[in-house]
């Protein structure tokens, strides 16, 4: 919904500050302005070396003129001190292999990512430092076995993450493909994993992450599992894969980033998950090839009509082409109105140029988003964004890219959020705002 009031709130950004210091044996092409954000390359390997490395390096200098990063490179593990590191907005571990730093250069490491630092690990960056409990926790899973280079399909678990919204909801490619000694999945956040049936060597009896990001002990760390061969680093899909997580790491594009379990689909991107949707309302939505159901015409809004939800977190990704209008509705009863609804439900705005209480992220009409937050946690038109939206009782919270925005509590004795059900808008001609991958967890129901 949107009011005839407007201001505008603008996107903020960090640059970060380089310091004076330069690095031991660390190359500098030159590239990016003086106040571009800096990423260092740490290719040393003390086991096995990989003859791609040569073009993983180049490929991220060229991502980085194309991008606005500047790019500095070693095998110099002296370069690993606090006064150092702290030039750098991510360290990327270039398939390093075996013990690369020792003690004093790891507690370096270590006091870098508890300040805000941000760790890229490719490849045989899992195969890397066995004996660091920091350095595994980090890279998310050790590297155990690999069968034979060959074809997989990647199944794309999270569509919305700049390294992964590029792609279809599969991936067929030709790789080196990893088994791990163990299974990120409770810890980081899956972005891709391997069908095991599509090729033969897989032993993570069918759940095989194989790229995922987290959150980590005050920084941020995204790993790939891909990136073994030459031909990886001439592939654009890949090159876009890396691409988009060095952005998140350095804080360029934003991402819901928590691990996530126990969710079920109520729209996977498929037509058949569309049975249970209903339109209310003039206007609709059209679904593309990839996946993507795009707002066009209303006032109307489609919504979920087998079940209402009473406790509950409801995810689901968005983007915006421009100055669009959209929400997502919650905790309304069933109808084919769409006033109804807005009258007796609640609207979780999309829409960054509208008064606070109306805005995105805001609970429309009652409750403003933090704006501060909203505007570090939102990406720009053109660019997905996450939401998250958990209703317990009669408190709704926000969650944009995994940043907790709002928190509201309804008191209106003419509304309830406890038994209702939920809805994503069509606003009306010229308003283009496109969805993927809306999922459900129910939760515990406490109190009456």
């Amino acid at each position: 919904m949107r009011s005839m009031g407007r201001i505008t709130t603008g996107v903020l950004g960090a640059a970060l500050l380089l310091g004076s210091m330069t690095a031991p044996a660390v190359s500098d092409p030159g590239n990016g302005k003086p106040d571009a954000k800096r990423v260092l390359v740490f290719s040393k390997t003390a086991a096995f070396r990989h003859d791609s490395i040569p073009q993983g390096i180049a490929t991220i200098k060229e991502l980085g003129e194309a991008n606005g990063f500047a790019v500095d490179t070693t095998e110099d593990a002296g370069a690993f001190t606090g006064g150092n590191l702290e030039r750098y907005a991510a360290v990327v571990f270039m398939s390093t292999t075996g013990d690369v730093l020792d003690d004093t250069q790891q507690a370096a490491f270590e006091g870098y990512i508890h300040d805000g630092g941000a760790y890229v690990g490719v490849h045989s960056a899992a195969d890397t430092e066995y004996d660091w409990a920091f350095y595994g926790g980090i890279a998310g899973a050790y590297f155990r076995n690999h069968p034979a280079i060959q074809s997989a399909r990647v199944n794309v678990e999270d569509r919305a993450n700049p390294a992964t919204s590029h792609l279809g909801m599969t991936w067929n490619r030709t790789d080196e493909w990893y088994n791990y000694r163990s299974n990120p999945r409770e810890r980081a956040h899956v972005l891709q994993s391997l069908d095991e049936s599509s090729y033969s060597g897989g032993t993570m009896n069918g759940d095989h992450p194989i790229a995922w990001c987290q959150n980590y002990q005050g920084g941020r760390a995204f790993y790939t599992g891909e990136g073994h061969t030459k031909e990886s680093y001439t592939d654009p899909a890949f090159r876009q894969h890396l691409l988009g997580g060095i952005r998140w790491a350095i804080g360029d594009a934003q991402a819901d980033c928590r691990p996530e379990n126990g969710y079920r689909p109520l729209f996977d991107g498929t037509a058949a998950s569309l049975d249970g949707w209903r339109q209310a309302g003039p206007g609709g939505f059209t679904l593309s090839d990839d996946g993507t159901l795009t707002s066009n015409g209303g006032l109307g809004m489609l919504w979920y009509t087998p079940s209402a939800f009473r406790s509950y977190s409801l995810k689901l990704d968005w983007k915006v082409a421009g100055d669009d209008n959209s929400g997502v509705f919650v905790g309304f009863p069933p109808s084919d109105d769409p006033w109804s609804a807005v009258d007796n439900g609640y609207e979780v705005q999309i829409d960054a140029t509208d008064v606070p209480e109306k805005t995105t992220g805001s609970v429309y009409g009652f409750r403003s988003a933090d704006l501060k937050k909203r505007d570090r946690a939102l990406n720009q038109p053109g660019e997905w964004n996450t939401y998250e939206i958990r209703v317990e009782g009669e408190r709704l919270r926000v969650w944009l890219n995994g940043v907790k925005i709002n928190d509201f509590t309804n008191t209106d004795p003419a509304r309830s959020l406890r038994d209702g059900h939920i809805g994503i808008q069509n606003h009306g001609a010229g308003d283009e705002v496109s969805f993927r991958d809306v999922r459900i967890k129910e939760l515990p129901v406490r109190g009456k």
